[in-house]
C-alpha cells in the first residue's frame, strides 16, 4: 500500500498542493474521479494540477 511521504520537505509540498487544489477549476471532474476510485488508483487524474506530485507518491 502506498503512503503519503512525511517530513519538512513534504509539508511544503502538501501546502503547495492544497493551494493548487483550492484554486482548481476541475472540481466536478475531480469529485467524479475520486468517487470512481474509492480504493485508490494507479495514476492521478490526468488534468489534476497535482498529478505529477501524486504520481510521484504512487511510484515511491
Amino acid at each position: 500500500m502506498n503512503h503519503v511521504p512525511t517530513g519538512a520537505h513534504t509539508d511544503a509540498a502538501l501546502r503547495s498542493a492544497a493551494h493548487r487544489c483550492i484554486n482548481c477549476t476541475e472540481t466536478e471532474a475531480c469529485r467524479s474521479w475520486l468517487e470512481s476510485h474509492p480504493d485508490g488508483a494507479d495514476e492521478a487524474l490526468r488534468n489534476c494540477p497535482n498529478a505529477s506530485l501524486f504520481n510521484s507518491w504512487i511510484k515511491s
